[in-house]
C-alpha cells in the first residue's frame, strides 16, 4: 500500500492502513475516525489514502481548520507526490484570487486530483467532478453543518476523519459502530515524552528555557491568549533576552505578511515564534522543541493539549511550560483543566481526554447538530441499549423474541458509578459495558462482590445501579416496557400493550383496591413512596410478581 514511501510504521499505523485500504476498496462508502496523539502519524495515513484514490483517477478533498495548516499540507503533499502525475490545489486566504478561481474551474472539470483547503471548500460554488475521498483534519474544529455540507458534494464519497481529541459526538459514533474507528497508541520510534511543567510564570525560568533551546540549535513557541498581549511579551523578551530573535504572528495579519513570517520561522531565521493560538492545529516544525503558554487558565483543556503537541515531534527531548501570572486567582474550572493536563502526559492521552469529555458532556445528538450532551440524562447503559435498538431497526433487523426490547425506568433514585469509587475513567466505562451485557440476574451478586473486593463497600448509587439492572431483566421477563414511580405511586406500561397472562392479571387487579387498570392498558398503583429507595423496593416486588405470573 503506497510501497516505497519513506516512513517507519508502527504496528498501530500498519493495522489502520490495512483497514483504510480495505474500506476504500469496498463497495459501501468508508467512514473512519482515526484518533492518535500529535505527531503519531495521522497525516501519513491521509497521504497514503489520498495517493491510493488519486492514482485511480478520482478526486480527494482535504479540509483543515487554518490557512497555516493548509499551506503545510500542500507543501507536504507536493513534496511526497512530486514523482507522480498528481495535481494538487490549495484553497485558503493565502492563495491569490486568480489562483483560487482557476483551482475551482479545474475541480469542476475533473482536472485536479487533490484539493486542500480551509472553510473555503464549503463554498456553494465548489464543484468536484469525481470526488471519492473526503479527509477532515483536526475534526474537532468543525461543526456538524460543515461536515454535512462537504459530504453533500457527493453522497457516496469515503470519509476519513483525523483527530487527537475527537468531539464527544464523533467518539460516541465510533464506540457504537456507527462509524469505523482506528486508534494509534504507539509513538514513532525514538520519540521522547514531552516534559511538562505547570505553575506560575517565572521570568528567570522561562528566559533560561528559551535561551537553552537556542543554544542547542532549536526553536521555541511563546503563546498568548490575546493579540493585545503580544506587544507586552515582545518587550519582555527584548529586555530579558536580547539575543533571541523573536517573530510575532497572529491571525489578523494580512495573508501575505503572515505567510512570509511563517516561512521565515520554518526556515530557522528566528528563535522564538510569539503568537496567539493560531499554531494550535497540526503545525509540524521538528526543530521547535520548547513551548511556553502564557495565561494558560484562559485556554480550554483541548486547546492546551493540542498546543503542547506542537513540540516534541522529532527525536529530541521537548519541554512545555504552562504558566499563569503569579497573583492570578483562578476559578475551580481552570484549576481542574490544568490538573487534568498534568495527568495527560503519556501515549494515548488525547484519547483519554476525549473519553473523559464524552463521559462528562455526553455524546450529543447523532442525527442532529448538537455535538455533546444527553447521556447523563438517561444513563450510559440505557443510552447504549437504545442506540443498539435503533441501529437494529434502521438496519431492518427484527426483534428476536420479546426479551430484545429495552425497558425504560424512571424511579428518581441516583444510580451510577461514582468517580470517587472508581477513579479510573476507562475502568468505569468498562464496568458500565459489563452491566449492559448482563443477561441473567444471577450474574449481579458476583459482580457486586467483585466490586466490593476491589474498591470497598458499594455506595448507595452503585447498589441502586445493580438493582436497576436486575429490575430491567425482570421487566423483560414480565413484558413490561416502562416503570415510572413517584411519591404517590407507581405506573407500569406493558410491551406492545399486552400481557402473557391476562386472566391472572385481571383477577389480581380486582382483588386489590390500590391497583387500577387504565384504558391505555397500563397499571397504576396508589402507594405512599416518599423515598427513592422505597420506590425501587416496591417496583422490584411488583415486577417480580408479574414475572412469576407471566411464567405460569
Amino acid at each position: 500500500f503506497c510501497a516505497g514511501f519513506p516512513f517507519e510504521e508502527t504496528p498501530d499505523q500498519r493495522a489502520a492502513l490495512r483497514k483504510i485500504e480495505a474500506g476504500l476498496k469496498a463497495q459501501a462508502p468508508m467512514d473512519r475516525l482515526v484518533c492518535g496523539d500529535a505527531g503519531f502519524g495521522k497525516t501519513e495515513l491521509a497521504l497514503r489514502a489520498s495517493f491510493l484514490v488519486a492514482s485511480q483517477g478520482a478526486q480527494v478533498a482535504l479540509l483543515a481548520p487554518t490557512s497555516l495548516l493548509v499551506r503545510q499540507h500542500v507543501q507536504n503533499f507536493r513534496a511526497r507526490f512530486r514523482a507522480f502525475p498528481i495535481k494538487i490545489g490549495e484553497l485558503s486566504r493565502l492563495v491569490p484570487s486568480g489562483e483560487r478561481a482557476q483551482t475551482k474551474r479545474d475541480l469542476a472539470a475533473g482536472q485536479m486530483d487533490i484539493v486542500i483547503g480551509t472553510h473555503a471548500l464549503l463554498s456553494r460554488d465548489i464543484r468536484l467532478r469525481h470526488l471519492a475521498l473526503l479527509v477532515i483534519d483536526e475534526e474537532q474544529h468543525f461543526g456538524v453543518r460543515h461536515k454535512e455540507r462537504l459530504k453533500a458534494l457527493r453522497a457516496a464519497c469515503h470519509v476519513l476523519a483525523l483527530s487527537a481529541t475527537p468531539i464527544p459526538r464523533s467518539l460516541q459514533m465510533a464506540l457504537t459502530d456507527l462509524r469505523a474507528f482506528s486508534l494509534i497508541r504507539t509513538p514513532p520510534p525514538q520519540r521522547l515524552e514531552i516534559l511538562t511543567r505547570i505553575g506560575p510564570f517565572d521570568a528567570l525560568t522561562i528566559v533560561q528555557a528559551l535561551e537553552r533551546e537556542r543554544a542547542r540549535g532549536g526553536q521555541s513557541f511563546f503563546i498568548c491568549p490575546r493579540i493585545s498581549d503580544l506587544e507586552r511579551r515582545a518587550d519582555f523578551l527584548h529586555r530579558r533576552a536580547p539575543k533571541l530573535r523573536v517573530l510575532m504572528a497572529h491571525g489578523q495579519l494580512p495573508a501575505r505578511q503572515l505567510e512570509t513570517r511563517m516561512r521565515a520561522f520554518y526556515a530557522g531565521a528566528y528563535d522564538v515564534l510569539l503568537s496567539t493560538s493560531i499554531v494550535e492545529s497540526g503545525l509540524d516544525i521538528v526543530r521547535a522543541n520548547t513551548l511556553v503558554i502564557d495565561d494558560a487558565h484562559k485556554f480550554g483543556l483541548g486547546q492546551l493539549y493540542q498546543m503542547r503537541g506542537r513540540v516534541g515531534r522529532g527525536r529530541r527531548r521537548a519541554y512545555a511550560y504552562i504558566t499563569w501570572p503569579p497573583q492570578t486567582h483562578m476559578g475551580d474550572a481552570a484549576r481542574q483543566r490544568l490538573a487534568a493536563l498534568s495527568a495527560l502526559q503519556g501515549p494515548g492521552s488525547g484519547f483519554a481526554l476525549a473519553m473523559q469529555d464524552l463521559e462528562l458532556r455526553g455524546g450529543g445528538n447523532l442525527l442532529g447538530e448538537e455535538q455533546a450532551g444527553h447521556i447523563r440524562e438517561i444513563g450510559f447503559t440505557l443510552y447504549q441499549q437504545m442506540l443498539e435498538a435503533a441501529m437494529q431497526s434502521l438496519q431492518g433487523e427484527e426483534e428476536s423474541g420479546e426479551k430484545q426490547f429495552m425497558p425504560q425506568l424512571q424511579l428518581g433514585c441516583p444510580a451510577f458509578i461514582a468517580e470517587s469509587y472508581m477513579p479510573d475513567m476507562d475502568l468505569r466505562l468498562r464496568e458500565y459495558r459489563r452491566l449492559a451485557a448482563v443477561e441473567a440476574a444471577a450474574e449481579l451478586p458476583m459482580l457486586a462482590e467483585e466490586w466490593a473486593e476491589r474498591f470497598g463497600a458499594l455506595p448507595t448509587a452503585a447498589e441502586n445501579l445493580l438493582t436497576l439492572v436486575r429490575l430491567k431483566l425482570l421487566c423483560r421477563a414480565a413484558g413490561i416496557a416502562s416503570v415510572q414511580a413517584g411519591p404517590k405511586g407507581l405506573r407500569l406500561g406493558f410491551h406492545r400493550k399486552r400481557f402473557a397472562a391476562p386472566q391472572a392479571l385481571l383477577a389480581w387487579v380486582q382483588s386489590q383496591s390500590h391497583i387500577r387498570l387504565r384504558p391505555d392498558q397500563s397499571l397504576v398503583f396508589a402507594l405512599a413512596l416518599p423515598r427513592p429507595e422505597n420506590r425501587l423496593e416496591q417496583a422490584e416486588k411488583i415486577v417480580q410478581k408479574l414475572a412469576d405470573m407471566a411464567a405460569k
